[in-house]
């Protein structure tokens, strides 16, 4: 098994694995964070697309699907194996990815130009993404298939988004025993009884469990549906006392319309006063539409349709109608993709508010390091959008109960659960300091840590030999592990540009700001002359 992302990082998530002649993927995700982690989803694959037989996919999200069309482009000619509602949620995501490169590398020629470097190529675009959804296949949850020969699949429901997945899959080892080996991937697990979905569940007893760790290190206390409502009562009462707005980044899939069902309910009891709410976000329109169709498999579908249709909620498809909520006054709400303010109608909002005191940011989700929302929770003082310095007046804010990520404690019982696992537990998904807080966990709680293993980015092993055996990778690694999951330094120039920025405008005078760049520059000669 060769993992090829989501090693100490929660992002980018892709495993290799070959059994005899058969190569197959488990996830194909999208690098997000730092620019020097992002790059890596323009380098070449480090596998032939060509010699890949299928593809098992967990979910739905960006950083486990992402680079499917990119693999579709670049030769992959099998089949994506995949729920009915992740296929109906890429139906929409994908595209619409594609769509956000092509306009974000058209926006970054243009600076290019202007600088006198070359251009690039997105990724891919919304045309090919919309190729790739022809390779999709969907499966059943609970249910055996075979996608090769000697080798089996079965999805298990993983409680994180509609139609999110653990996958086990059993793979014959040959020869006359006819014995298999048993892995479990987790993908992504959701915290537990959430508002949507049932409690996450899957088989025990495996060989190998390949694990995610992204709140490995987190501990939340327990709340039911109306503490967490009331809790965000709390941050909308006091975000829109001085007639202010509050801006929540949000992920498009789950979160979103987690977020406005409870807005909602919270208006209709007048716990919160009523005033508009914007879902500014034609993805997450259009993810809240999937949301409607699979209704009927949600826990609490009904309430959700109704709470979709109700007056306060006003849903801006199009660009003339996000622009025209800059023109309102006075209390409103807006919700807005990307949930790590990495992309999309958010960043304009954030430009929009950050600089204005009676604004509130609300983050409700995980900020990855080296993003906007990540940069904003660590108390950053002004920061750099569309290559414009604004100053951070607003309240920045943050609620951690609406993840869909099980916490420490939770992911170890979820592996707890799974009884006795044969050879070796892989912690993947997951920050350094996170994998590394459930490694000490979970080797308490088994009295050891030598069958846990935490992979980095491009490691290889040998599952056959009855324990994750490290081997030797041929190829390079694309990135030393102190690169991964840290912030780059992009986020150190940027940083750099702004604390100038914040020096100059404290000087006194013109004479003082000549003092300040003239040490710049004599540090800046002094290491020239090195």
């Amino acid at each position: 098994m060769s993992v090829h992302g989501a090693a100490r990082t929660v992002t980018g998530s892709c495993y290799l694995l070959q059994a005899g002649d058969v190569r197959f993927l488990v996830d194909c995700g999208m690098f997000q964070g730092t620019k020097t982690l992002k790059a890596l989803n323009y380098d070449a694959f480090p596998f032939d697309p060509h010699a890949i037989d299928f593809v098992l996919l967990t979910h739905a999200h960006i950083d486990h699907s992402g680079l499917l069309p990119k693999l579709v482009k670049q030769g992959f000619a099998g089949p994506i194996h995949a729920t009915r509602g992740t296929i109906d949620l890429l139906s929409c995501m994908l595209p619409d990815s594609g769509h956000i490169q092509e306009i974000e590398v058209e926006d970054l020629n243009r600076r290019n130009s202007h600088r006198g470097r070359a251009t690039v190529e997105p990724i891919y675009t919304s045309e090919d993404a919309e190729q790739s959804l022809k390779a999709f296949r969907p499966v059943e949850y609970d249910r055996w298939f075979e996608p090769a020969p000697g080798i089996r699949a079965r999805y298990w429901n993983a409680g994180h988004i509609l139609g999110s997945a653990s996958i086990e899959i059993e793979i014959d080892k040959g020869g006359s025993s006819h014995k298999k080996l048993r892995l479990l991937f987790s993908g992504d697990i959701g915290r537990g009884a959430q508002m949507f979905h049932a409690a996450p569940d899957s088989p025990d007893n495996v060989d190998y469990l390949i694990c995610e760790g992204t709140y490995g290190g987190r501990v939340r206390p327990v709340v039911t549906a109306d503490e967490r409502r009331e809790m965000l009562a709390v941050e909308v009462r006091t975000a829109l006392k001085n007639h202010g707005a509050l801006i929540m980044p949000a992920f498009a899939v789950e979160r979103t319309q987690e977020l406005l069902a409870d807005l909602v309910t919270l208006t209709w009891e007048k716990r919160i006063p009523e005033v508009p709410i914007f879902l500014d976000s034609p993805l997450a329109i259009r993810a809240t539409e999937v949301f409607l169709d699979h209704a009927d498999e949600l826990e609490g579908g009904e309430e959700f349709r109704r709470a979709m249709n109700t007056p306060p909620l006003k849903m801006t498809v199009t660009a003339e109608e996000s622009m025209a909520i800059e023109r309102v006054s006075g209390n409103h709400i807006v919700v807005a993709a990307s949930g790590m303010c990495e992309a999309g109608r958010i960043r304009h909002h954030l430009k929009n508010h950050l600089w204005r005191e009676t604004s509130t940011v609300l983050l409700t989700g995980y900020q990855a390091q080296g993003t906007l929302g990540r940069i904003l929770c660590d108390g950053a003082r002004s920061v750099r959008i569309q290559g414009e310095a604004i100053k951070v007046r607003a309240r920045i804010r943050q609620i951690d109960t609406y993840s869909g990520h099980a916490d420490g404690p939770a992911l170890l019982k979820w592996i707890e659960d799974r009884g006795r696992v044969k050879y070796a537990t892989l912690l993947v998904h997951g920050e350094e300091e996170s994998l590394a807080a459930l490694h000490g966990e979970l080797a308490a709680l088994r009295g050891g840590d030598d069958r846990i293993v935490e992979p980095a980015l491009d490691d290889v092993f040998d599952l056959a030999a009855g324990m994750a055996t490290p081997c030797v990778n041929g190829g390079a690694r694309r990135l030393q592990a102190e690169s991964v999951g840290r912030f780059d330094w992009h986020n150190d120039l940027s940083k750099l540009w702004l604390d100038i920025s914040d020096e100059l405008d404290k000087a006194a005078d013109d004479r003082a700001r000549d003092i300040v760049i003239r040490r710049l520059r004599r540090a800046l000669e002094a290491e020239n002359g090195k």
